[in-house]
């Protein structure tokens, strides 16, 4: 019970406090910074709490889902499902929103589409950032520096000693440069052989980048050629998304 007990403790805090830390929570709880860890960690796996690149937790989309949240959702994600399911009724096919962890992609929340075949809901997951196409659209917006720094080993799934480790982190660089030009990310069967998805990064009025909205479809029916459809699609419910936003922050100033 002591476990449950600091979970619910971790959540009241981050409800009142908006963003902590590791540290932070580790301090409140009177307990180890691994422990603070693990803890965050498990919570963050059930939705009910996300972690940024700079390590920072806040309330997840799990909280909402259960009617808990209150105002202690991130600014951008209150009204986000709603935008996800007219982006998969618009595009007919799955949608999914997520935020970066560490060097990977939580996905936070989903529409998954009524199409047959269809990508299955992603939600809860956590996958490589720079292959998946909500990853590297958060990553297209970070300098080339900051990126090398969240992979200090190499890319998974390789060796900071192998050959290719270099022309494989100058092959991401390169994506990522074409992927901020072009204003979305393109994945094409780098998780799952058959899918292909697009993402593109939200931002706050103030410009930073707070997460990153997907569509994924089977190849079978939106094959590589086909992927400005989808995109278009994506890029509308963007810019709608943060149209809202900056209309919110305008009306509370």
């Amino acid at each position: 019970m002591g476990s449950v007990d600091n979970a619910l403790q971790i959540l009241r805090l981050v409800g009142k406090a908006k963003s902590v830390r590791v540290v932070e929570v580790a301090s409140y709880l009177g307990v180890s910074r691994s422990t603070a860890h693990r803890l965050l960690d498990a919570l963050g796996k059930q939705g009910f709490v996300t972690k940024d690149a700079a390590h920072v937790y806040r309330i997840g989309p799990a909280f909402a889902g259960a009617g808990l949240a209150g105002d202690s959702l991130p600014d951008w994600q209150l009204g986000i499902h709603s935008h996800l399911r007219e982006l998969a009724s618009r595009s007919g096919e799955t949608c999914h929103v997520g935020v970066l962890e560490g060097n990977s992609a939580r996905f936070i929340e989903g529409v998954s589409s009524e199409k047959l075949p269809r990508v299955g809901s992603r939600v809860g997951i956590l996958l490589p950032a720079h292959a998946t196409a909500i990853g590297k659209a958060i990553l297209s917006e970070m300098s080339a520096e900051n990126v090398r720094g969240l992979f200090p080993f190499g890319l998974p799934g390789s060796t900071a000693s192998a050959p290719t480790e270099p022309a494989k982190m100058l092959a991401l660089h390169r994506e990522l440069v074409a992927t901020r030009r072009r204003g979305y990310a393109i994945n094409v069967g780098e998780i799952e052989a058959g899918v292909i998805a697009v993402g593109a990064p939200v931002h706050e009025k103030s410009g930073r980048t707070v997460g990153a909205i997907a569509v994924a479809a089977p190849t079978a029916r939106v094959p590589r050629i086909d992927v400005e459809k989808l995109a278009v699609h994506l890029m509308d419910t963007v810019n709608a998304i943060e149209s809202n936003l900056a209309s919110r922050h305008e009306g509370l100033g």
